[in-house]
This record gives structure tokens, sequence and C-alpha cells, in this order.
């Protein structure tokens, strides 16, 4: 069997238009796995207000942080998919994005199945597990599949929160970062917010965003009092997770927290979430509450050591699908 790779990240406006960044907000919030809500009360909030108010005031934050060659999450993760193609030789890898700003679900799965590819691994861009992120990449695929005449075989990684390979990446890439910028007091871990209900009906995503801080502080060797979790982009009027980011920055310099680090662990490229809520906006929150020193560190991107983790995890994932098959295989013949 020949099996196919298909890297699947959220996605991003294709351009700085308004109607474009409007495309993009349409699909992300219109995912029923992202906003939780009844369709009839939620689609008169979303389509009569927020996609006429929201798309001009996020096409100015999108400008803060657009490159010559387009949206840095895009650039990033084609970039990334590039190097795991070249890391495997000869596995076919392709790139997908949930909402807009590259190839479609069902498009990369094409184009894997056109490759020859019998077997489709998905690797959602996303290392610990969310209904809203990792859930919504497995529904694109299987809407995809259930169109299909000819189903290929289909192996799905749910998160790699605490791959060894992953945690080491994040450490390198904090390490690096110092070597270059200088040690601050404090190493903050933020990742993206979810509304608390959702970890209540049972999602795993708050414990696997601990293990994965809890293992980098640890490959880190750092103290306790040295590092902290929080969680950011919080959308509406829910109770999300908590520490708020904002909040926990604009409290440091009170704690006598003059100097601050903050990595988002959570994302595999950067991107809005990342360069300009994270790198802008909440430099200035705790600047302005008397910080004195700001970093931030940027995503695993397309470092090598990110390639190489991610090659390696889904080298493993072959592997075992490999001897699955011919352990069957064996069976037939023996039995």
């Amino acid at each position: 069997m020949k099996w196919g790779v298909l890297l699947v990240n959220s996605g991003t406006p294709v351009s700085l238009e308004t109607r474009d960044v409007r495309a993009f907000l349409a699909g992300l919030l219109g995912d029923p796995r992202v906003v939780e809500l009844p369709r009839l009360l939620w689609w008169p909030i979303l389509h009569g207000i927020i996609l006429r108010t929201r798309p001009r005031a996020s096409a100015k934050k999108y400008a803060a942080i657009w490159t010559p060659q387009g949206s840095p999450l895009a650039v990033q993760s084609e970039a990334l998919r590039e190097g795991i193609a070249t890391q495997l030789d000869g596995i076919p890898v392709a790139l997908a994005m949930l909402y807009t700003g590259g190839a479609t679900v069902r498009e990369a799965i094409d184009a894997l199945r056109k490759s020859g590819a019998d077997g489709i691994l998905v690797i959602p861009m996303f290392p610990q597990y969310c209904g809203a992120s990792t859930g919504a990449v497995f529904d694109q695929v299987s809407a995809a599949l259930q169109r299909m005449r000819s189903v290929p075989s289909l192996k799905f990684v749910s998160n790699f929160h605490d791959d060894p390979a992953y945690i080491d990446a994040l450490a390198t890439s904090v390490q690096d970062h110092r070597r270059e910028f200088g040690i601050t007091r404090h190493l903050l871990m933020s990742f993206h917010g979810v509304p608390e209900r959702y970890v209540t009906l049972g999602d795993p995503y708050r414990d696997q965003c601990q293990r994965t801080a809890s293992l980098l502080a640890e490959r880190l060797g750092l103290e306790a009092d040295a590092w902290s979790v929080s969680f950011q982009s919080r959308f509406g009027r829910a109770r999300w997770l908590q520490p708020y980011t904002s909040e926990v920055l604009a409290g440091f310099p009170k704690r006598g927290v003059s100097s601050v680090s903050v990595i988002c662990p959570g994302f595999s490229a950067d991107c809005l979430e990342t360069l300009e809520e994270i790198g802008m906006e909440n430099r200035d929150v705790f600047l302005q509450a008397g910080g004195e020193q700001y970093h931030y560190v940027a995503a695993l991107n397309a470092r090598a050591d990110h390639i190489a983790a991610l090659s390696a995890l889904i080298s493993r994932e072959l592997a075992v699908q490999a001897r699955a098959t011919h352990s069957k295989e064996a069976s037939a013949c023996y039995g």
C-alpha cells in the first residue's frame, strides 16, 4: 500500500481585501465545531453583525503582519510541508486549510490520490487535541471521504502534545532565542483559549496544554516560579479557559516580573494570533503596565528540528500501519 500524508492547518485570508478576510471569518466562525451554538441563534449574529463589522478591523491587523509572500501562516505551513516532503523522500505530502488560504481538504486528498496514494495519514497541525481545531479537521476529512466512490485507508493522528521530539524542538527554539536576545525572568506559555464549557463536556485540551508546558519547563530546567501557562484569543462573553494571557501580563510588573518571554506552543506556524496578538498587542499591555523587557519566541514554523520531529512522527505511524498490514497478510496465509 502506498501512503500519502495530509497536513491540515486552520487557514488564513488569501489577501488583505476585506472580502477575503470576511470569507475566512465566515468559514471559521460558521463551523459548528468552533462556535457550538444553535444555528438559529448564531446565524443572525454572525451574518447580521460580526461579518459586517469584524472583517475590516481584522484586515488592519493582518496588514501589520503580512509579508511580501503573503500570509505568514500560509507561507510557513507550505515551507513546513516542503521540508517534510524532502525528508520523507518519495512519500507524497499535501497541505490543506480548513477554511481559506490554500487547498481545501477535498482538493488535497484528491491530489494525494492522483499521486497513487491508497491510504491517507492525516496530521492536524495542532499539537494539543481540541474539538474546535482537530475535531474540525476530522469532520472535513470525513465529509470529503463520504463523497468518494473509492475510499482510501485512513489513519488520523489526534495529537502529539507530549512527543519527545516536539518538546525538544520547542526547548531548542527557546534556547536559540535566549542566545540571540538574552534570558528573561519568566517564560509564559500562551495557548489558544476555548470556552470552559468545551472542557467540561470532555475536551482534553486543557490537560494536554498543561502537559506540554510541564514537559517544556522540565526540558529547560525551569524552577516552578520561572514559568506559567495562560490562554489567549478570547472571543464573546462566555467564560473561557483561564488565566487570560493579557491579564497575566498586565499583572506581572506588580509581582516584580519586569522581563518576560512568551511562547505559543499550540501554534505550528506563526499567524495573526502569535505575531499580532502576542507580538504586538500583548507586548503593549505588558510594557504599559510597567514591564521593561518583552520577548516573543517564534513558532516552530519550518525549523529543521520541527521538520525532523514531524517527519519522525509520520515515519513511526506509517511503520505501524505497515506492520499491521503485514500481520493481516500473514494471518490470511496461515489461517
